[in-house]
This record gives structure tokens, C-alpha cells and sequence, in this order.
């Protein structure tokens, strides 16, 4: 068997896909389920995090295991796996193996050292085990991941480059003001109660607010929360709790929020931004007035356009219809294939039949439009006029409101970052901002660089030692079967002997027996110690087998001792974490 990973993260795919490939508790027990019960696989855990979904398992076939797992992920993700397989990576065996240690360690995370992996990895590992999915290599490897990860922050100085999430996205919030004179005097309204809710309101309260309101849809857990900023030695800030219908107001008075629920819609549409915020944008220099919400959205540029002569689609119309931006797929919502071919012809400077195009059957005409489907989803976006015109830049206010999401699937709409007087950093902009980041950094970046080479060389150790610990586990119910069949022998030799002397005494027979047994002991010793010394090494698999040829051992006398020390292995790891 052999230690598989399928999965997508931030660094392989969109965050659009992610969120949308999310996987809530009950689609992970599922997906757990069904990997286990799938042929090739005899272990398995999922890793899912706000930035990554990853499937682990022990396999017996790499090709098999992994269209099984990538056909499970996308059954259970709900995103076809036509449109998953390009974003999928795949790790094996000693490169899953770094992969798991330099994702504890925070070397794969969004902002590279953060240590909150470390309980998401710890809760993975919990939730295995509960459904009895993990089996001894993935307890070892989940165990050792987090003494890996512990290890990375205790002897090297990653945390100074690991800054949660949170932090964060608080930093992009300031926009290059010192988080701690930004958030200064500031009301936070904190949305969800989880372990996320809990890790940003902690950091609010380094950070100096003077008042978080903590929203959850269970009281207790709110109310929990609060009692704990409340109580906490050395500070001021004071703390309540509030049911989630008062989110909507909480927001008119707040100046900071931070969203992170298990919600599979939005938390917050931009409507309910927009009301809250009305009133509190700055007054326009141009108009000479405070904004509303009615024209909060008015502030910045109208994106539709079409009138101009001769077009022969009436683009205001659809967006009148839809509410939305013409640009795109949106473009050619509702409209059939003669029309967007007309619109096509018009800009492109040519005519075309409109009797053909009457002529079309509903087949041909299907065909047209499942490739123009095809085309915008790569990307393709339908030209809406020849001579577009510079959209006029219209400054924005300073923000009123300003809102970190972290949730995933998102728990703010995405028409927030148009709505004037609010800042909205979500987890996709969290994500542009760190590959800039990372685009910036050189080799010689200081101290972080030399912090993050010190933890790559500890998972290169790392995975080393596990390699070696899992090569000579291999071996390990052979040697035991090659002593078992030692036993056997001098128990054999020692019946026989009594036929032969029936007269001898017990005290005679049992320093025999000892006897027997030391000398048997004593040329298997340095055997087995080496054979365990060799199979640890690289390429050191071939010695059980080997072992078992020369001693012509019963494979299925090997197996049921390697079956017998799992289910102990399995029974002492379904503990607690």
C-alpha cells in the first residue's frame, strides 16, 4: 500500500472553483465513506481548509487511486471533474509525505508561516479517526505532521513571516497603516463564532478596538465568546453578543467587520451593505452632498453600454431585465442564436442573412449557442461595440465600513467592492495580495528567507525519518513471523526430546529448553537487526522479501501478524488527538 494525495488549493486553482468545490461537514463524512468503501483505497482523510480541499489515502494502485479519487472529489464537491482535473495536483508516496509537512509547517499556506494549519490539520486527523478511516499510515503521518509543524515554529522563527490570516487580511484593510493604528478606538462586529471568529477577535483585541459585538446563530457559543474577550487579564475592550437578525444593524455602527460562518449562501448581500452604510459616506466633492443608498452604487462608473448606431441589440434592455453588467456571459443571457449572430456580424463590420438564420433548426441553432457557452467560459467575452469609450475615473470616497471575509464559500456578496464608502478584502483578493507579495520577495529577503530555508530543511529531514520509520515498519511482521517459526522449531525439538528421555527431570528440561532457545536467539539477532537497518534505507522494500524466500516464512503467517498489529495500532490511535 502506498500514500496517495488529490486535492486543489489557492496555488492550483481559482478561487471562484475553490469556493464552489467547498465541502461542508457532512459532504467530508461522505466523501470519507465512500473513499474507504472505493477498491483501491484502504485509508483515507480530507484536509479542507478555506484555501484547500485535499483527499488522503493508502492505496495499492497509483493510477486507479487516482481517478477514484479525483471521480470521488468532484462527486462530492459538486464541480464536474471535466472542469476539476486541470486544477487537481497529485502527490505519491515520499512527495505526499513533504506536501502534508510543508503544508504544517505553513510553507504552502496563503501567508507563508501562519500556524492555524496546524489545528485544521489536528481536526482532519480527529475526524478520520471518529469514522474509523485512518488506519495506521495515515495516523503516523497526521501525528508526525503536527510534531513537524510544532517543531518549524519552536525552532525557527517562521512566525515572524506567520501571521494568521486574520492579520492579514487587517493589514490589507489598512492599507500600509500600522494595523494597531488603524483598528485603534474602532467598533468590530465579528460574524460566527467558530475557531476563525474566535482567532479574529482575539486579534481585534491586540489590536485595539474599543468594542467588539460578536454575532453567531447559536447564543451560547456568542455569548461564550464574548465572556471570554470580556474576561481576558489586561483588557479593556468590552464585548457582547447578538442574535444574527441584528447583524443589519450592528453594521450602520460598526467600523470594522469580520465574517467567517459555515453559511452555504451570503451572510451579507449588498443591499444590506449599502442601507448600512447610507448616511455614513463622506460627502461627494463633486455634488456636494451626503450619498444615499440609492446612489451609493451610482459613484462609480455605469458598466453597459450599446447604443450606439446601428447596433442591432438593445443591451440597456438586458440589463434593465437582469440587473446586472452586460459584459460577458451576462451579455447573452436570454437572447437566441440568430440575435447574438446578428450582434457578431454588426461587429465584426459584415452582414449576414437573416433568412439563413431564420432557416437554422433548434439543433444547429443549441449547437451555436453550447459553443458560445464553451468560449465565455475560458474566458472569451462577447465584444458589445467597436469603438469602446474610456470610462471616466471617478474617485472614491475614504471608507465607512470596512469588511474582511473569510469564509468559503464567501459569506459577503462580491458586489460589495462597488459599493462606495466600504472596503471589502474577501479570500480572493487575500490571495492576489499574497502572490504579489511573493512575486516581491528575492532569496536574500532577510531574516523570513533564512527562517523559511530553516523549516524546508526540517521537512526534508522529516520526511526522511518517516521514510525510514514506515520501510522498517515493513519489515517488521516478517522478522516477527521468522521468530514465531524459530519458536515453533525448538518447541518442536524440545517434545521430541522428551519422547527420547522420558526420565528427565523438569529442572534438566527447562535449562535445555533455555539453552535452545538462546542459541536460536543469538543467530537470529544480528539478522533481524540488519535486515531492519537495510529495509530502512532507500530501495530497501526487497529485503522482506528476500527474508521470506530464504526462510520460506508463510506469507499468510506474515499477513496475519501485520493485520494484528494494525487493529492495535488502529484500536490505541482512534484516541483522542
Amino acid at each position: 500500500m502506498s500514500l496517495l494525495v488529490v486535492g486543489l488549493s489557492h496555488r492550483s486553482a481559482p478561487v471562484s472553483l475553490l469556493e464552489r468545490a467547498t465541502l461542508n461537514a457532512d459532504a467530508q463524512i461522505k466523501l470519507l465513506q465512500d473513499t474507504v468503501a472505493a477498491e483501491p483505497a484502504a485509508e483515507a482523510a480530507v484536509l479542507a481548509t478555506c484555501n484547500r480541499i485535499e483527499l488522503y489515502a493508502d492505496v495499492d494502485k497509483f493510477h486507479a487511486g487516482v481517478a477514484e479519487l479525483s471521480t470521488l472529489l468532484a462527486q462530492h464537491s459538486g464541480v464536474g471533474l471535466d472542469e476539476l482535473t486541470p486544477y487537481l495536483y497529485v502527490h505519491y508516496e515520499d512527495r505526499a509525505v513533504h506536501h502534508l509537512f510543508a503544508v504544517a509547517c505553513g510553507l504552502d499556506s496563503m501567508v507563508v508561516g501562519e500556524g492555524q494549519i496546524l489545528g485544521q490539520i489536528k481536526d482532519s486527523l480527529a475526524k478520520a479517526q471518529e469514522l474509523h478511516s485512518a488506519g495506521r499510515l495515515l495516523n503516523d503521518l497526521f501525528q508526525q505532521a503536527l510534531r513537524v509543524g510544532k517543531r518549524a515554529h519552536s525552532e525557527t522563527g517562521i512566525d515572524r513571516a506567520g501571521q494568521s490570516l486574520v492579520t492579514f487580511g487587517l493589514q490589507q484593510l489598512s492599507s500600509g497603516t500600522a494595523v494597531e493604528a488603524w483598528a485603534k478606538g474602532k467598533r468590530a462586529l465579528v460574524i460566527g463564532a467558530g475557531s476563525m471568529s474566535s482567532l479574529a477577535a482575539a486579534t481585534l483585541v491586540r489590536a485595539g478596538v474599543a468594542e467588539i459585538v460578536v454575532a453567531n446563530r447559536t447564543a451560547d457559543r456568542a455569548e461564550r465568546l464574548a465572556q471570554i474577550i470580556t474576561e481576558s487579564p489586561g483588557t479593556d475592550v468590552s464585548a457582547r453578543a447578538v442574535p444574527m437578525d441584528s447583524v443589519p444593524f450592528e453594521l450602520t455602527r460598526a467600523d470594522v467587520a469580520v465574517s467567517c460562518t459555515g453559511a452555504t449562501g451570503l451572510v451579507l448581500t449588498a443591499e444590506t451593505v449599502a442601507e448600512a452604510v447610507e448616511g455614513r459616506v463622506p460627502q461627494d466633492a463633486t455634488a456636494g452632498r451626503t450619498a444615499t443608498k440609492d446612489d451609493v452604487r451610482e459613484t462609480l462608473p455605469p458598466t453597459s453600454v450599446g447604443t450606439e448606431d446601428g447596433c442591432p441589440l438593445d443591451l440597456s434592455a438586458v440589463q434593465g431585465a437582469t440587473g446586472f453588467s452586460v459584459m460577458g456571459e451576462a451579455a447573452v443571457a436570454g437572447m437566441d442564436a440568430a440575435t447574438l449572430e446578428q450582434h457578431a456580424a454588426w461587429v465584426g463590420g459584415s452582414a449576414v442573412d437573416r433568412r439563413e438564420a431564420a432557416r437554422r433548426t433548434p439543433e444547429a441553432e443549441a449547437e451555436l449557442i453550447t459553443e458560445l457557452a464553451a468560449m465565455a467560459a475560458t474566458g472569451v467575452r462577447i465584444p458589445e461595440r467597436r469603438r469602446p469609450e474610456p470610462l471616466a475615473q471617478v474617485p472614491r470616497p475614504a471608507p465607512v465600513l470596512s469588511l474582511l471575509d473569510l469564509a468559503m464559500p464567501r459569506d459577503v456578496d462580491a458586489a460589495v467592492h462597488r459599493l462606495a464608502g466600504v472596503r471589502l478584502v474577501d479570500i480572493e483578493s487575500l490571495a492576489e495580495a499574497s502572490a504579489t507579495a511573493s512575486d516581491k520577495r528575492t532569496p536574500s529577503a532577510g531574516p523570513m528567507a533564512a527562517d523559511v530555508d530553516a523549516v524546508r530543511r526540517i521537512v526534508s529531514d522529516e520526511v526522511a525519518a518517516f521514510g525510514a520509520a514506515q520501510r522498517a515498519a515493513h519489515i517488521t511482521p516478517t522478522v516477527v513471523a521468522l521468530r514465531a517459526m524459530a519458536a515453533e522449531v525448538v518447541a518442536g525439538e524440545i517434545a521430541r526430546l522428551d519422547g527420547r528421555l522420558p526420565g528427565l527431570d523438569d529442572k534438566h528440561r527447562a535449562e535445555i529448553t533455555q539453552t535452545v532457545r538462546r542459541v536460536v536467539d543469538k543467530l537470529l539477532h544480528a539478522p533481524t537487526v540488519r535486515v531492519k537497518q537495510l529495509a530502512a534505507e532507500p530501495g530497501g522494500a526487497g529485503y522482506a522479501d528476500a527474508l521470506r524466500t530464504l526462510f520460506d516464512l508463510d506469507q499468510e503467517t506474515v499477513a496475519s501478524v501485520s493485520r494484528a498489529e494494525e487493529d492495535s495500532e488502529n484500536s490505541k490511535n482512534r484516541g483522542p488527538v
